[in-house]
């Protein structure tokens, strides 16, 4: 373990798409540092504090979904991207990426990933879902991972995907199954966005312990062409 002022690391390894990703991860969920106050004004509280630094399934199987996904002559947009690994495996592949948290600490945590891996840092930007960021521009692809853990989320994510998809967007979401999917699904009928394919994936953390997550897949429906 490494120490780090207000907080402990650690560094794991994970395979996804044939490569060994090493990353920085958080020591436990135990950890807190906000000496400023910084993280409680962006609403952050000392329980949601560490989630961002941490490993989760789901992040492992959008990455893993990124190492196989069609990203030719795609700009592509993280959600929420926390310690940043779907956007790692996005630039080994050369895609146009942009990673997005609201937490302070993403950024230093996926500049040093991007580090530990001999790649070039993503390019990051700090967004909080209810704060419109029209310099952030429009995307092709919308990512992210177990993002609907409450249920005024589903609002608050469509809403990004409003500002931030451009005509032919589509939403890649990685999901555990909280239950508020439904809500998010209806959100984006409203922009004509419609769910494809649901593909359920599997992957085993450094425990051994087998996970299950859903990839939902959202498309919009444009009129067909004269």
């Amino acid at each position: 373990m490494n120490a780090v002022p207000g907080y402990t690391t650690r560094k794991l390894a994970v395979a996804v798409g044939g490569h060994e990703y090493r990353l920085r991860v958080l020591a436990d969920r135990q950890q807190y540092a906000d000496p400023d106050g910084h993280s409680r004004r962006l609403g952050i509280s000392s329980a949601q504090w560490s989630l961002f630094g941490m490993l989760w399934p789901t992040g492992q199987v959008l990455a893993q979904a990124m190492a196989e996904a069609d990203i030719d002559g795609k700009r592509i947009l993280e959600l929420g991207c926390g310690i940043g690994l779907a956007s790692l495996v996005l630039q080994r592949r050369g895609a146009d990426i942009v990673a997005t948290d609201i937490h302070p600490l993403a950024e230093p945590f996926l500049a040093y990933n991007s580090a530990l891996n001999g790649l070039a840092s993503v390019h990051y930007r700090h967004l909080g879902w209810d704060q419109p960021l029209p310099s952030l521009g429009r995307f092709d692809l919308i990512i992210a991972a177990d993002v609907l853990y409450e249920p005024g989320q589903a609002a608050a994510l469509a809403g990004v995907i409003q500002r931030h998809g451009n005509d032919g967007v589509e939403v890649m979401l990685s999901d555990p199954g909280r239950g508020h999917t439904g809500a998010f699904t209806r959100q984006l009928a409203l922009q004509e966005l419609v769910i494809g394919a649901q593909h359920q994936h599997e992957v085993t953390d450094e425990h051994g312990q087998v996970h299950r997550a859903r990839i939902l897949h959202y498309r919009r429906s444009l009129p067909d062409a004269a």
